[in-house]
């Protein structure tokens, strides 16, 4: 038998974390004190190599999450193959980015001995290839050239891998948005403004919208144009770049460019030098959403990869947990940015601990997340339909080495270190809003109409909703909850036609609007409200004002001042 690696690491007696350096006062991820021992002490390196079991030491936690930020920083996608050789054997495959940021962001590290190192702990044997095609990716995959794809839920429900989503990664918090060209045409502060200023410019050339393909800023692109009545993709000249660096510069350059979809820093960048944030993946948390896929042939031959791999990965993430700060610095040394630039990305994000993916997969929330994002998708025409059992498009039977892990770790740390231990839970940071009633509502901007699927209807004269008005509400109510309420409040405005007295119409569409107000917070909703009637003092153009088209309800959603 072959001699065992001498150890180079300390084990530390109070949490179990056994990747400190030999040269370490205190662990990594508790903080504790270490104690050493005749097993792996700083001197037994020299004294007993022979004797002593070893376990090879990854320098920081950065490693593998500095890979992971370059997904939402490039677009960036990643997958893995093994074959069954002495050991197990791991092909991993990324992108051919352009962007400089992607390649020192994430290939590099995906590259480099230190990221092997950690796969080696489970046996695993790494190699590296490119490929930034989505569909390619997935044909890789079914054709057996690769075991595992890292990618957004979007895709996959839109590739159609042959494989189940085992891992949750990420979701973005901020870190993509929608950002209007203000600077050039100072009117646009809203979806709403950007809708009038397209159809002011039909007669002359079309306006532009610039975003990377394939990528979060697509997906959340296909959101807008299927959730707000102001916002038609078809309406613009789309222009298709690589990554959010060259829509970044296409925003600033081209004059015919009036909105750009960017990620972090860039949106960070173009809120400081004076353009318009719209809307952020902060006011949809959850709409983008990374995800680690196997294949089924892999589910089936070898679960215990499976497992030993997201072990490997999730043993990470809690270690990260604890200091975001050791991550963020090499986030900026590795990606060549500013500090300041650093934050933007990693306040964007949000990583899953295994506990908090486990709790996705068994709580009904990922399969929510499935339901929204392909109804996004079959509305905007990329899917022909919504998955029937999405349940069945993930497992969550590989998460359990991982979770146990961490319950461990929050065992031995909760007296001392109560806070981190509920990070470790991936516990919600959000703080519940206060009821501050519709007068009250600190409005920033309003963000637009969203399209209502049906009819908000109401008995003949009276602000009572009929059963089809009550049935389009409760879908309504679904759609605003994918809207954080910490940042979005909801206008529901109510219209009449001419028909009647002045203030008789008034006093309906204000009782209505109150109705449809009284219903969706009977649903559940958060959010503030405010209900205002308009009576028949906004009537449609095109039509006669007694005409029954004019009653109608309007669903706006509010930014809210921070």
């Amino acid at each position: 038998m072959a001699p065992k690696s001498p150890k180079l690491s300390i084990t530390c007696h109070k949490c179990g974390y056994d990747g400190n350096s030999i040269t370490a006062i205190r662990c990594d991820l508790c903080k504790q004190p270490l104690e050493l021992n005749n097993a792996s002490t700083r001197n037994s390196a020299s004294n007993s190599k022979k004797n002593t079991r070893y376990r090879p030491h990854l320098s920081g936690t950065w490693l593998a999450l500095v890979s992971i930020v370059s997904l939402l920083l490039g677009g960036s996608l990643f997958f893995w193959r093994s074959q069954t050789i002495s050991n197990r054997s791991l092909q991993w495959l990324g992108d051919k980015g352009n962007s400089t940021e992607m390649t020192l962001l994430g290939y590099s590290t995906f590259r480099s001995d230190r990221f092997r190192q950690v796969l080696k702990e489970f046996k695993i044997e790494a190699r590296y290839e490119d490929e930034f095609n989505q569909a390619q990716r997935a044909r890789l995959l079914n054709a057996g050239k690769a075991d595992f794809l890292v990618t957004t839920l979007d895709q996959f429900l839109k590739q159609k891998p042959q494989g189940k989503i085992v891992g949750l990664i990420d979701y973005t918090m901020g870190g993509d948005a929608i950002v209007l060209n203000t600077k050039r045409y100072p009117s646009l502060k809203s979806l709403k403004a950007l809708n009038q200023l397209v159809q002011q410019r039909r007669s002359q050339n079309q306006l532009g919208i610039t975003f990377a393909e394939d990528t979060p800023s697509e997906y959340l692109a296909l959101l807008l144009d299927a959730k707000f009545e102001a916002f038609r993709l078809l309406d613009f000249q789309t222009i298709k770049v690589v990554d959010a660096a060259d829509a970044w510069k296409q925003l600033q350059s081209n004059p015919n460019v009036a909105a750009a979809i960017l990620w972090e820093p860039f949106v960070t960048q173009a809120r400081q030098q004076g353009y318009t944030v719209v809307l952020s993946s902060q006011d949809t948390p959850g709409a983008i959403v990374d995800v680690i896929v196997a294949a089924d042939r892999v589910i089936q031959s070898q679960p215990e990869k499976i497992s030993a791999f997201l072990e490997a990965y999730y043993r990470l993430i809690d270690t990260s947990t604890s200091d975001r700060l050791v991550l963020q610095n090499q986030i900026a040394r590795d990606g060549n940015l500013s500090p300041s630039d650093a934050t933007s990305v990693m306040q964007g994000i949000k990583f899953f601990t295994s506990i908090e993916a486990k709790n996705w997969m068994r709580d009904g929330t990922l399969e929510k997340r499935i339901n929204s994002t392909a109804a996004v998708l079959t509305l905007t025409g990329r899917m022909k339909q919504v998955p029937q059992t999405p349940q069945n498009l993930f497992t969550f039977q590989f998460l359990n080495r991982a979770v146990s892990n961490t319950q461990k770790l929050i065992s031995s740390i909760r007296a001392d270190n109560p806070e981190l231990a509920d990070k470790l839970m991936g516990g919600a940071t959000n703080v519940t809003n206060s009821g501050i009633e519709g007068g009250q509502i600190p409005i920033a901007s309003n963000l637009g109409n969203l399209q209502v699927q049906g009819e908000i209807e109401f008995q003949f004269g009276s602000a009572t909703l009929t059963w089809r008005g009550k049935q389009t509400l409760d879908r309504l109510a679904k759609k605003i909850a994918e809207f954080n309420s910490q940042t979005v409040a909801v206008r529901v405005i109510g219209h009449t036609s001419r028909k009647g007295l002045a203030n008789l119409n008034q006093k309906l569409s204000q009782q209505r609007a109150q109705e449809v107000v009284n219903y969706l917070k009977q649903r559940g909703l958060p959010h503030k409200t405010i209900a205002v009637g308009k009576g028949f003092s906004q009537l449609r153009a095109g039509i006669s004002p007694y005409d029954n088209r004019n009653q109608r309800t309007e669903i706006q959603l509010l930014r809210l001042r921070s």
